[in-house]
């Protein structure tokens, strides 16, 4: 058991170096972890969720919304404040592509990503205020993303919203009740017990999926075009102010270490893989793709350096530097 605790201890001390190995591989081997990403992502997800809910309770759950003020202020910062820069920074360095800004507006209007519940875990932030934020905003995307793109770029088109509300359901919903049920039946055995036996495993399932979901970007980073390039280069910097926005968020409002790392993430990672899936059915052919697919790319890459920032901030206000 310690070996396997080691383990798991291992890869979340460095997985801010490996997700960029990670991302290599999936590239490189879009044959061999291609299908995970259709098949197992979602199973991997839901178990991600479980073990993390483990630690949690219905009252911490129920308490944010509650007081739901921080939880919206994040999803308001996430889905609007968020793609209105996007979109305005897009126009100023790709005023002669609609079809780059559309997809970097798409890219930035999508629900807070599953996998931040996952990171905000792992790096000791606020679990409840992360699972309470994915839910509802999940919840309201399949009427803000349309909303947006017809307002800011006059592209009318239909989310799928049943079909995202039975995968957050599948992912998100049922794993984080059964998780919080297990601990509380068990009185604690959950969180002090159980959670820390199967987190290297987890761990092992976060490389998995980061491999998996770089599959797709391999013909792009295999054949770069200098578009492409751009369009890398403008993902890289404005999801690195997300982070920011979300840490300089905290500060405003005075939170406590827990509640910026859940801030920081929860404003920086998105769920770009349901925006390639709208960029491909409502855009094909067209670079509206492209700059999803970076994102798919980089948020690992960018989700680990922050969580080593978060860990430095986090050393600093106990004291230990």
């Amino acid at each position: 058991m310690k070996t396997w605790q080691a383990l798991g201890g291992w890869i979340g001390a460095h997985l801010a170096l490996l997700a960029p190995v990670c991302v290599a591989i999936g590239v490189l081997t879009p044959g061999i972890f291609g299908p995970v990403n259709t098949y197992a992502v979602p199973f991997l997800f839901a178990c991600m969720t479980f073990q993390g809910s483990l630690s949690n309770t219905f009252r911490q759950v129920l308490d944010v919304f509650r007081h739901p003020l921080l939880m919206l202020l994040v999803i308001a910062s996430a889905q609007v404040v968020l793609p209105l820069i996007a979109y305005g920074l897009g126009l100023v360095f790709f005023s002669g592509s609609p079809e780059i800004v559309t997809g970097i507006l798409l890219e930035y209007c999508v629900p807070v990503g599953v996998i931040t519940f996952m990171w905000v875990g792992m790096y000791g932030g606020n679990t409840p205020l992360a699972l309470g934020t994915i839910l509802v905003s999940t919840l309201i995307a399949p009427f803000t993303i349309p909303l947006t793109l017809q307002v800011l770029m006059g592209a009318v088109i239909h989310v799928d919203a049943v079909g995202m509300m039975l995968s957050m359901i599948g992912m998100v919903g049922l794993p984080a009740v059964l998780g919080m049920l297990v601990n509380q039946l068990s009185h604690g055995w959950g969180s002090r017990v159980l959670s820390p036996a199967i987190a290297p495993a987890i761990k092992l399932f976060v490389i998995v999926i980061i491999i998996s979901n770089s599959t797709g970007m391999s013909d792009y980073v295999l054949h770069p075009t200098p578009q492409l390039l751009a369009v890398a280069a403008f993902v890289l910097m404005f999801s690195s102010l997300g982070y920011l926005w979300g840490l300089g968020l905290a500060h405003v409002l005075r939170r406590d270490h827990p509640d910026a790392v859940t801030l920081s993430f929860a404003c920086g990672i998105r769920n770009i893989s349901a925006g390639a899936v709208i960029a491909g059915q409502y855009f094909p052919g067209t670079p509206v793709i492209f700059p999803c697919m970076v994102g798919t790319l980089l948020q690992q890459i960018l989700a680990g350096a922050n969580g080593m920032v978060l860990k430095r901030l986090g050393r600093r206000e106990d004291g230990l530097e």
